[in-house]
């Protein structure tokens, strides 16, 4: 059947980019609006195989546009049940990259389409065959579905109009586990559908960790791996407890070690800086950190200015996704801003010092009270020595850890006898030019490097004439 389509149909099209350059049209993304949407209904409410366009389709609209874009799909079955919605919608982020030509990323109200001008040259001039192609992969893989309905939406109005029924959708998904914890449960559940964009990431879905995508919560995971046990969505065995605060547990070492090619061996589910979860690039939020305050930024997709670091998010998006653990970037899904495990180990909220004001509203009742008017937005800063006044004059909790480096760095020079200055160990390497150092005498020098994370390629040392 797949002959009958005007693309190639294969997972070795996962991982595809198309450039602005190759592009033919550009659907919803940063710079649009846009949805994807499944809903578990009744057979009868279900006409298997009908297409829908609302809008413009792909002949009729312009090389090099941008347009706004949603895709709705009716599923039904005997075993279909609305666990089941994330899960098949999930899945249509994965088999829109089989389609050669096509690019998706993201998900949920996130969703970012690239069509490519080959796949037009090549007979690609309407929607509904890459439907069809989608309806067909959901029926093939999936077994449960039985029958599967479409409808693709270009025009903004209606988009618009749908727009809230979606997000009511996504936040009755989110909201299921509120009261369901780690603790409470012997399994977690793990997600690899990244992996054609990030070879070794394994996202580890818990009742306090929603996925990095946002789209895929505990219950979804256990839906997934209970209709379809040898898909992308499986049960993790937690297995022992190694660090309850930092979330690392023996179950998920193991699991990370093997999925991701020995890659990494240890995860902290709740830890910012050490062994944090793996990032992947479908993430919803990018944390960072700011070495100047010693605090953790927060920074989502809908947020297209730069962040007090001087840098937005497609910048430290691109430096924390690829399925690594990375120091001082930590990529998200929003709900888990509402868990009381959030990077508990690294602070909490109390570590948090900034964030775009719609997301801090978003999440504005999850914030602890006595810290939700210390947290800076782009409103009330605009860089980093504003943000420091600003936490001084809200007396931010991040204070007292600024007062307890400065008095554990005067006891050390009191400590610090005044004597001839050692020879240097240095780092693998540390890019800078360092200052020539005195071998001899009784001055002494002191370095210190806080929260540092150096290289050097090559040190040359030459004798002055």
């Amino acid at each position: 059947m797949a002959e009958d389509f005007p693309f190639e149909i294969s997972p070795m099209f996962e991982g595809e980019r198309i450039r602005k350059n190759d592009m033919y049209v550009e659907l919803s993304g940063p710079k649009s609006i846009g949805f994807e949407l499944v809903k578990a209904a009744e057979m009868d409410d279900v006409v298997d195989g009908k297409f829908n366009m609302i809008g413009p389709d792909i002949q009729d609209m312009e090389e090099g546009g941008r347009y706004p874009f949603a895709m709705i799909y009716k599923i039904a079955g005997e075993l279909v049940e609305e666990d089941l919605e994330s899960i098949v919608e999930r899945r249509n982020h994965d088999f829109q990259n089989y389609i050669q030509g096509l690019m998706h990323l993201n998900q949920r109200y996130d969703v970012w389409v690239r069509l490519s001008k080959e796949a037009v040259e090549k007979g690609v001039t309407s929607f509904e065959s890459i439907a069809q192609a989608i309806m067909m992969l959901f029926k093939n893989e999936l077994p449960f579905i039985e029958k599967v309905e479409a409808t693709y939406i270009t025009d903004r109005d209606e988009i618009e109009k749908l727009m809230d029924e979606a997000k009511a959708k996504y936040k009755a998904r989110d909201d299921r586990t509120r009261n369901l914890h780690d603790e409470d449960v012997d399994t977690f559940y793990g997600c690899t559908l990244c992996q054609s964009f990030a070879p070794s990431n394994v996202c580890v879905i818990t009742p306090d960790r929603i996925s990095l995508c946002g789209a895929i919560n505990w219950f979804d995971g256990r839906a997934a791996a209970k209709v379809d046990p040898e898909g992308p969505q499986f049960a993790i065995p937690k297995g022992d407890v190694i660090d309850e605060e930092a979330g690392e547990f023996t179950g998920v070492n193991e699991t990370a070690k093997s999925l991701s090619s020995g890659e990494y061996d240890r995860i902290k589910l709740h830890s910012f800086f050490d062994c944090p979860h793996t990032s992947c690039g479908c993430f919803e939020v990018v944390g960072f950190y700011i070495p100047e305050v010693d605090g953790i930024g927060w920074v989502d997709r809908d947020y297209t200015d730069s962040a007090p670091n001087g840098l937005p998010f497609s910048t430290m998006a691109g430096q924390t996704g690829g399925g690594k653990q990375i120091s001082g970037f930590l990529g998200i899904g929003i709900n888990y801003f509402r868990s009381p495990k959030f990077i508990q180990s690294d602070g909490g909220w109390e570590r948090v010092v900034w964030m775009p004001k719609h997301l801090k509203d978003r999440v504005a009742d999850d914030i602890p009270d006595d810290i939700a008017d210390k947290i800076a937005t782009e409103e009330d800063v605009s860089d980093l020595e504003t943000l420091k006044d600003f936490l001084k004059e809200k007396n931010h909790p991040i204070i007292n850890r600024w007062e307890e480096e400065e008095e554990e760095e005067a006891v050390e020079e009191q400590e610090t006898p005044q004597q001839a200055a050692p020879a240097m160990q240095m780092p693998a390497s540390m890019p800078m030019n360092m200052p020539a150092m005195p071998t001899s005498g009784s001055g002494g020098v002191k370095v210190i490097l806080k929260n540092a994370k150096v290289s050097v390629d090559k040190i040359i040392i030459k004798k002055n004439e």
